[in-house]
């Protein structure tokens, strides 16, 4: 087995892991390029050639594998600049999008302004045609209506185009059509027809989730091809993978033609690894809190499994109708800013990103963020970060707090850098609650898994905030999600749209959709060179009850992956039982409704060695590196620093004390405690 590696795009970092012929784990961290992403990869790739003594070509000829995690299709959505994207759709349902169901983010402010639209209402266009939700042509589709409506949009300049027909997922036919059309009409221009993108109902969820594929594709495409032909012109001979927001990994060619997919990649890669994590330490409830420079996320995960939600998932304010990962974001990292609104302090969700970054940094930032806070309350080293390879900088740090938080808010310095360290601790904290609330959890039942660069210098306030009694920060937490891409599996995802009541429902019919499906994700995954028998099927029905908004995933009971009778009626026993279990009720006397046939390919990939670590004989003083002042709230404490290279398994030390690893800081607070286990962990006890 050659070289591994494992890339994550952040906001702030790229972080990258190599796992090395021998197994070793090689982390590092270098700036995100945020006018290129590609540089910054390759900028990566680059380093860990030169760390392995080779050229880049050389290392690359060695390398079988490289997983990416990108954050392209998140930040198209958050700076709302992907392509100029143009609709077509059903005569009389191009304003699916703008009556989003009804729904507000926010139901108590009247004034709350709408999404910034994807596509204006100049921009969605109806087409005569009309299909019943048999599949059965009602009306024709008028092929010359459409090609007005592909010439309309083509004088507008669209770069992209979303076809959206009804009942589309039960016969794709008309959709294909426009797309032929489309292609002798505006060749070039791209396109995503719903009953690829999303083949299952409803039709809001359907319109809007084509609507994010249309936007963000021509930007992932282009990135992804970029970045694949600098890899291919570089030496590497192998298929770039890419991580999907269900958490399985894709090929760059299947992530192209399904952009939407890639929200959410590098929080999702994150999640993965730390149930891996959890599950070697036998940790089966936790909350997964990612902390980097720009963003934190948090995930839920009960019974070793993290919820993947099929159809309710709200992006950057649209709704993606596909399977992804649960989780909360904020805007909440070392580089959120701090300020004053209205003589109110707030922090976030603006963010100093890697240009310019904190002002600690001294790459000419000017705004104080949290990282500025840390470095004046004593957390972080005022030398440097990262082993020494990114230099901090304390001048104009204590200056600019002082103007713009403490002499508005009339605080002294220290009070100042405190409050924006205990404003953006209770943001997270928040956070938590909500994923843990929203299912019906209480958090201080849960342990946490913290990572990301700043995660473990403020887990300690959360969990003492929330109750939670104890944490672990993995020592591989700093590029935790690029670890979790190489952890991850193949994944295809596929539903297909099956309405029926359940004692009505044919399971000829079901057992032809899955020989469908499984082909054709055999087909997908024929590209990483895996055949059948190297790919894990799981077969699901979604299932409601009648009046339901929204189903669940249910699996199938089978007898030798064939449905039959008796196995339809066991498997909507189990649906009463799961609905039970997650809801507390079950109406076992209503016959329920299928909505969609669901199958999961799984393909496994070769994991990375875990890693031992062995008890020292020498005192865990040994570690100790220096000692500074840090603030814990009641005034500057004399905290001891030690050397986190210099721990062994069993060291343990009290807090208040402050433990640096190569690419992040732990902060014990008083009443806490650490103990480094023989996995690599660090188990943080809380103080009751």
């Amino acid at each position: 087995m050659g070289y591994r590696i494992g890339i994550d795009v952040g906001g702030t970092f790229t972080d990258f892991v190599l796992v090395r012929t021998n197994g070793e784990l090689i982390l590092s961290k270098t700036p995100t390029t945020l006018e290129d992403q590609s540089l910054g990869v390759m900028n990566a790739i680059q380093e860990l050639a030169s760390r392995e003594g080779l050229d880049t070509a050389a290392f690359l000829a060695a390398t079988d594998l490289i997983v990416h995690g990108t954050t392209t299709a998140d930040n198209t959505m958050i700076e709302m600049s992907g392509a100029l994207t143009g609709l077509l759709t059903t005569e009389g349902h191009r304003d699916e999008i703008d009556i989003r169901r009804g729904f507000k983010e926010d139901i108590w402010d009247p004034s709350a302004p709408p999404p910034v639209p994807i596509a204006p209402r100049r921009r969605r266009l109806g087409v005569p045609e009309r299909l019943n939700f048999r599949g059965e042509v009602v009306r024709p589709l008028d092929e010359a209506a459409t090609r007005v409506a592909i010439r309309r949009l083509k004088q507008q300049g669209v770069e992209s185009i979303a076809v959206v027909l009804l009942f589309s997922f039960i016969n794709a036919a008309h959709e294909k059509r426009v797309r032929e059309l489309i292609e002798e009409e505006y060749p070039g221009v791209r396109v995503s027809l719903s009953h690829e993108v999303m083949p299952t109902a409803p039709e809001f969820e359907r319109t809007s989730t084509t609507l994010v594929d249309a936007y963000v594709g021509p930007r992932v495409e282009t990135y992804l091809k970029n970045l694949q032909a600098a890899l291919r012109n570089a030496g590497y001979a192998h298929d770039l993978l890419i991580m999907q927001s269900n958490s399985g990994l894709a090929t760059a060619e299947g992530m192209s033609r399904r952009a939407v997919s890639a929200l959410g990649s590098g929080p999702t890669a994150g999640v993965k690894g730390a149930c891996e994590t959890a599950q070697r330490a036998g940790i089966e409830n936790f909350i997964a809190v990612d902390m980097g420079g720009t963003s934190y996320e948090a995930c839920l995960v009960h019974g070793g499994t993290p919820t993947i939600r099929s159809y309710w998932n709200w992006q950057h304010r649209y709704l993606v109708g596909l399977p992804m990962l649960e989780m909360h974001s904020i805007g909440a990292g070392g580089g959120s800013i701090a300020y004053v609104e209205a003589g109110a302090l707030k922090v976030g969700p603006r963010s100093a990103k890697a240009n310019p970054g904190p002002i600690c940094y001294g790459r000419g930032g000017t705004e104080p963020t949290v990282s500025d806070a840390n470095l004046v309350l004593g957390y972080l080293n005022p030398g440097a970060l990262c082993g020494g390879d990114f230099k901090l900088s304390s001048e104009g740090v204590r200056e600019a707090i002082e103007e713009k938080i403490a002499k508005p808010l009339n605080l002294e310095l220290v009070k100042a850098a405190y409050g924006i360290f205990r404003i953006v601790n209770a943001n997270m904290a928040n956070a938590i609650r909500r994923v843990s609330s929203q299912a019906g959890f209480d958090p201080r039942e849960f342990q946490m898994v913290v990572y990301g660069g700043n995660g473990p210098m403020h887990a300690g306030m959360q969990a003492a905030e929330l109750g939670i009694k104890s944490y672990i920060v993995p020592k591989t937490s700093p590029a935790f999600s690029a670890l979790g891409l190489l952890v991850a599996d193949y994944l295809v995802d596929i539903q297909r749209s099956y309405i029926s009541p359940a004692a009505q429902a044919d399971v000829n019919y079901i057992n032809r959709i899955l020989d469908e499906t499984e082909a054709q994700s055999i087909a997908e995954l024929e590209v990483a060179g895996l055949g059948r028998e190297d790919i894990e099927f799981v077969r699901s029905l979604n299932i409601c009850y009648p009046g339901q908004t929204f189903d669940m995933a249910v699996p199938m009971v089978l007898t030798d992956t064939r449905m039959r009778e008796a196995d339809l009626k066991a498997t909507i026993v189990r649906f009463h039982d799961q609905h039970e279990e997650l809801h507390t009720y079950a109406q076992r006397d209503e016959a329920p409704v299928l909505r969609a046939v669901r199958i999961q390919a799984i393909g496994q990939t070769e994991k990375p060695t875990p890693l031992e670590y062995d008890a020292g004989g020498s005192a865990v003083e040994s570690a100790l590196r220096e000692r500074r002042p840090a603030y814990f709230g009641d005034g500057y404490v004399d905290t001891p620093v030690y050397d986190g290279d210099l721990f062994r398994a069993g060291h343990r030390v009290d807090g208040p004390a402050i433990i640096e690893e190569r690419f992040t800081t732990i902060v014990l607070y008083p009443g806490q405690s650490a103990e480094l286990d023989h996995l690599g962990n660090y188990v943080v006890e809380v103080a009751k």
